[in-house]
């Protein structure tokens, strides 16, 4: 059985047994009495239809659409709403005033006692209602948040060393060994460098800022031995970066794009990259010139852009802001995230 039949058949299941509770706890049930010309009892069953009426609107439509979403004003007057309802609508129906003998023969309740009793026992349920639907909401929110969650790191943890970026940066490093450049030694340290840094640090939840920066730095400077002079490159670093963490590898899936896509020589070409901390933030703003390439990865950057917006959801929600502008001949991103 697949889990999605396997939950409606407990949906299925539970209802029943929600709806069987009125039947089997009323007094009338072995007496071989009609109980559905009984009016308490179809009162009390009205209630519980009603309840559960009420969960499965709190569960799909209240919950994530209000409560969940910073509506939690509208989600209150929604539930003061259902309350009154629930609360009228089985009276209305189905109106009785019980009777309760005593030893003077006074044998009827007060319809004031007996209204404030029966308000009073479905207050409890209906507040016993939300606290189930939350519950299993909250648990199921949690249990999708840890499978994004794991597919994003898995997704993440592959694309950490990008195959493409680690061939042109050999073939450049051969390039420069050839021609016997001073460049080759201080190119294989920042390769070694790089190359440390995914392997440890990245299996880190959080890292300092500075060596976050300082891998961005050395993945740029390698990126730029096989730059044409003509391509206009900015790379600009503002702000401090002592004592503040970051996520891992959490801004360089952009710049290589804009390495990726931004750069032919028979074009006008640019990438400007600019870095600003301040006290609570950092803003990443990449910019570069599409122009044509070979590289036929549209699909697995597409995959790296949805895996990236995942990890960011995930580590920082609530706490990054992402825009992305793209037109005919220009690719914008800016990330804004707080540190703190």
């Amino acid at each position: 059985m697949s889990v999605n039949n396997r939950n409606i058949l407990i949906h299925i299941l539970g209802s029943i047994a929600f709806l069987s509770f009125p039947i089997f706890s009323s007094p009338d049930f072995n007496t071989g009495k009609n109980l559905w010309i009984i009016t308490p009892f179809l009162n009390n069953f009205c209630l519980q239809f009603l309840l559960l009426i009420f969960f499965y609107i709190n569960h799909y439509i209240l919950l994530p659409n209000f409560y969940f979403k910073d509506k939690k004003f509208i989600y209150l007057i929604f539930i003061l709403l259902f309350l009154i309802v629930i609360l009228k609508v089985p009276d209305y129906f189905f109106p009785f005033e019980m009777h309760r003998p005593n030893a003077f023969s006074r044998n009827r309740m007060e319809p004031s006692k007996f209204g404030f009793h029966f308000i009073k026992e479905g207050l409890i349920q209906f507040v016993l209602v939300i606290v189930i639907s939350f519950l299993i909401k909250l648990n199921k929110r949690y249990d999708d948040l840890k499978n994004e969650k794991q597919v994003a790191e898995i997704s993440y943890l592959k694309a950490q060393i990008n195959p493409h970026f680690l061939f042109n940066t050999l073939n450049s490093l051969y390039a420069l060994t050839i021609q016997k450049s001073d460049l080759a030694p201080v190119a294989v340290l920042k390769l070694s460098g790089i190359m440390r840094y995914v392997v440890t640090e990245s299996s880190q939840e959080f890292v300092t800022l500075e060596k976050e920066i300082n891998y961005i730095s050395d993945y740029i400077q390698l990126q730029k031995i096989r730059l044409d002079e003509s391509v206009n490159f900015k790379y600009e670093i503002k702000g401090q970066l002592l004592n503040k963490s970051i996520a891992p590898l959490i801004l360089i899936p952009f710049i290589e794009n804009a390495f990726k896509y931004g750069i032919n020589p028979d074009e006008d070409s640019f990438i400007h990259i600019s870095i600003e901390t301040d006290e609570k933030y950092i803003t990443l703003e990449v910019e570069n010139s599409i122009v044509n390439t070979t590289v036929d990865e549209t699909s697995k950057t597409e995959e790296g852009l949805r895996n990236t917006k995942k990890r960011l959801e995930i580590i920082y929600p609530e706490k990054h802001e992402l825009t992305i502008h793209e037109s005919e001949k220009k690719y914008d991103v800016t990330l804004k995230i707080d540190l703190t």
